[in-house]
């Protein structure tokens, strides 16, 4: 069994915002040379997500609304008792456990093994800086 990894770096402007890595991912995988396995894509840091879903803007501005619902942008400390830190992210934390830590789909005959419409996105919840992004795949 072989295995293989790289860290990719994102930088989302926007306080929250969302971008498509599927692409990334897929050159991942082309490096490493790994044909059938498992491909883990984690996002590295607490207040960011990986996650699958459609590609559609629409579904996207919708995820900002429901999370701003869930967890509104707060930076005081009567919001979150995590803002007494020093931080201003309390709402992050609690939309990246929302959103999820991390996928992991099957790698087959060197390509992603999706259903219809599913794509991998990189979430971003307290943005403005450089984060990481792990792909692990392991497999033949």
């Amino acid at each position: 069994m072989k295995n293989f990894f790289k860290e990719l770096t994102y930088f989302i402007p926007e306080r929250m915002g969302f971008k498509n890595i599927t692409s990334d991912v897929e050159n991942v995988i082309n490096e490493s040379k790994i044909e059938n396995g498992l491909c883990l894509v984690n996002a590295m840091h607490i207040t960011a997500s990986v996650f699958i879903n459609d590609d559609e803007g629409g579904l996207h501005q919708d995820y900002k609304l429901w999370l701003e619902k869930l967890a509104p942008f707060d930076p005081s400390s009567e919001a979150y008792k995590h803002n007494l830190t020093g931080e201003d992210n309390g709402d992050a934390h609690h939309k990246r456990q929302i959103m999820g830590r991390e996928v992991v789909v099957a790698v087959t005959d060197g390509r992603l093994h999706f259903g219809t419409w599913e794509q991998i996105f990189y979430g971003e919840f307290d943005g403005r800086r450089n984060k990481k992004v792990l792909v692990k795949i392991i497999g033949e």
